[in-house]
């Protein structure tokens, strides 16, 4: 594969229907207003995590979904789990699968590949790969608790954004404010051996 580029790569149609049309999906009963964040690869968390807040904060809007696959599993995961923080209260259910996606490689330009004639357009290669796919469903109202990957609310409170007291910077050794500065005396080595032969 080192004499070819991947030109493109695009999610394979599945056999049930094409993902992403009303019905489809992992959550095939999701109310007709919950909202559906496709996280990529490339997406930035700070901008997914501004839209799902302000459309979580909505009465209107009683789910969201999360998905992502590949190498945007682990970014899908920090989003669902920072908006759980930031709106308390929320049911989780999460689904994992695997998506077919074809990518489409084309052969570099120096030199035709062998049995190529010089005018014939450059060879491509079609190769199809299962990836891992993870769907997280966040909900407002209360979800069916036997279901498979269902988690419930946190029971702890989040975090406060309230700052902890000032700490004061000191170097290593030196006692912290309220600690005392009073050490264990111990005797020196020289102290101690003329004791003992006196």
């Amino acid at each position: 594969m080192e004499n070819f580029r991947k030109v493109r790569s695009e999610e394979a149609p599945a056999g049930g229907g094409a993902e992403g049309g009303p019905g489809a999906g992992p959550f095939a009963d999701l109310a007709p207003g919950a909202v559906h964040m496709r996280v990529k690869e490339g997406s930035k968390i700070r901008n997914l995590l501004a839209f799902a807040t302000a459309s979580m904060a909505q009465p209107a809007t009683r789910a969201i979904v999360f998905s992502g696959c590949g190498r945007a599993t682990t970014k899908t995961v920090t989003c669902a789990e920072i908006l759980k923080r930031r709106l308390a209260g929320l049911h989780q259910v999460t689904r994992l699968r695997y998506r077919s996606v074809r990518e489409v490689w084309q052969s570099l330009p120096p030199g035709p590949t062998p049995g190529q004639e010089p005018g014939e357009p450059a060879a491509s290669l079609s190769v199809l790969k299962n990836v891992p796919s993870l769907a997280i469903l966040l909900s407002k109202d209360a979800l069916d608790p036997y279901q498979p990957g269902y988690q419930p609310p946190n029971s702890h409170p989040a975090p406060s954004s309230q700052p902890t007291a000032p700490t004061s910077k000191r170097s290593l050794g030196e006692p912290a404010a309220g600690e005392g500065s009073a050490k264990r005396s111990q005797p020196e080595p020289s102290a101690t051996e003329e004791d003992q032969t006196a």
